[in-house]
């Protein structure tokens, strides 16, 4: 039995893109190192820094703007809070200046060139993705500190527990399986999203949680807004064109006339009255590349469950919220992210979210299982026909590998987000006209071949750029 005690805003969290694994973590492993330096000793004066990037953090570290994580992260910014427009002018500052101010207390010199070691053929044993950060004193003191972030923005420190924060906690219904939410289900009598709000009520109150969402629901549909009104070419060399902007103004003819998120939906939406399938299935498309392609420009997303699959959930939701809500959105949001956040915890206990250590099937897959069961909930699914549009996602993402084109979160990424978006609808739609009762393999059986897929895939399909379409087209990072 897992002992993790997982809330949805454990799932969901609003940072900076390109990757919850290899730039929001490495952030916040940067920040908790900062802490703990000043924990030891409150006068501790810092003469020299440094971090050792190891495994798939230094293959692939440069495009997922790992050092640039790490160096903001000790300079004492948040991922959540930082201004996202002026990141570029952070790191050429430091670079230029070769000194840092340590979360804004004290200076302290830093070359990046340097001081960020990126250890290509090295790992260090408890994951694929190890940072070491040491910091010398004025006095000679060394303080070390080792991290490994283990997917979706969750971090770990050498020699902790395995065990999440939150452990502690005693929820009325412990979740570890999905055969536990079906049970708590029969037993209540309660709809999934009703027993996942009754365990979070242990955290927080109810309408901390209810507000909590919505705010995560707003940022994702700000980047939604914000993806499909920007265009250009992606940063990082690759000379991707960004698509959304095309898309959107493609499909409405006059986007250019919309400011502001509720008066570019409602238009939409006064448009598919009068459109096809076909139009639906590319504002879905649209809605999905959106997000990833301001996930790869260094934007503000949602960790959902990872930064690499944001675009997946965000775009379901708002192909729901569009085409098919008859009012009661905010409570068709909540109820989608407490069950979407849910399902995605299961697959953290029972497999892995990262990518690293999984594949893509980690990220887009698990992203689109939790879309799919998300989705069935607010159209009237009952428990079983929830796990059963998760399990269907997932199936159909399983084995799927992790091979981005010069480290970067772009190709196939982007893509890929489209994809899954697509299949969890599609999920969705066969697990409401289906059996659960007579389904030949439960979710649970399909997060356990997840994972057995994940330990026999090769390690250059896991985020490395050393196979896959990363080996086939072949671009190096000094190129980019």
């Amino acid at each position: 039995m897992y002992s993790e005690r997982i809330s949805v805003f454990d799932i969901f969290k609003i940072g900076v893109g390109p990757s919850s694994s290899h730039t929001l973590g490495p952030w916040r492993a940067a920040q908790r190192f900062i802490d703990s330096v000043f924990e030891e000793s409150q006068d501790f004066v810092i003469r020299h820094l440094t971090v050792d990037l190891y495994g798939s953090l230094a293959k692939t570290g440069k495009g997922h703007g790992t050092d640039l994580a790490a160096i903001l992260g000790m300079a004492g910014h948040d991922p959540v809070t930082i201004k996202t427009e002026l990141i570029n002018d952070y790191i050429e500052t430091i670079e230029r200046e070769k000194r840092l101010c340590v979360r804004g207390e004290q200076w302290v010199d830093f070359d990046p060139q340097h001081n960020i070691i990126f250890h290509f053929d090295e790992s260090l044993p408890a994951h694929p993705n190890g940072i070491i950060f040491n910091a010398v004193g004025d006095d000679g003191k060394l303080i070390s500190g080792i991290y490994y972030s283990i997917g979706g923005g969750f971090v770990k420190k050498e020699g902790e527990s395995a065990e999440e924060k939150g452990s502690e906690i005693v929820l009325p219904y412990p979740i570890d399986y999905a055969r536990d939410l079906i049970q708590w289900y029969r037993e209540s009598s309660m709809s999934i999203s009703d027993i996942v709000m009754e365990n979070e009520k242990q955290w927080r109150p109810e309408a901390e949680v209810r507000s909590g969402l919505l705010n995560i629901w707003r940022v994702m549909y700000e980047c939604i807004f914000r993806g499909c009104h920007t265009g250009g070419i992606l940063p990082g060399g690759l000379n991707v064109k960004r698509r959304a902007e095309v898309i959107n103004k493609n499909l409405l003819g006059d986007a250019d006339k919309y400011e502001d998120y509720n008066s570019w939906r409602s238009r939409i939406r006064e448009k598919a009255v009068r459109s096809n399938f076909n139009y639906i299935l590319d504002w879905i498309s649209c809605f999905a590349l959106a997000v990833n392609e301001e996930n790869a420009a260094f934007g503000r997303v949602v960790t959902s469950p990872t930064n690499g699959s944001a675009g997946v959930i965000p775009a379901v939701i708002q192909y729901y919220l569009t085409f098919i809500c008859d009012g009661c959105e905010e409570d068709a949001v909540v109820k989608f992210l407490l069950t979407a956040g849910e399902v995605g915890s299961i697959f953290k206990k029972g497999a892995t979210i990262s990518a690293a250590m999984g594949g893509c099937q980690a990220e887009i897959g698990v992203s689109s299982a939790m879309a799919a069961a998300g989705l069935t909930e607010v159209c009237g699914g009952s428990a079983e026909q929830c796990l059963m549009a998760a399990e269907i996602a997932m199936e159909h993402h399983l084995g799927m590998t992790c091979d981005p084109i010069a480290g970067l979160v772009q190709v196939p990424c982007i893509e890929r987000n489209a994809m899954g978006a697509i299949k969890a609808i599609t999920a969705s739609q066969l697990a409401m006209q289906g059996s659960p009762e007579l389904a030949k393999v439960s979710l649970d059986n399909v997060i356990k071949t997840m994972w057995e897929t994940a330990l026999d895939m090769n390690t250059k399909y896991k985020e490395t750029s050393e196979g896959g379409l990363a080996l086939n087209i072949p671009i190096s990072l000094s190129e980019c």
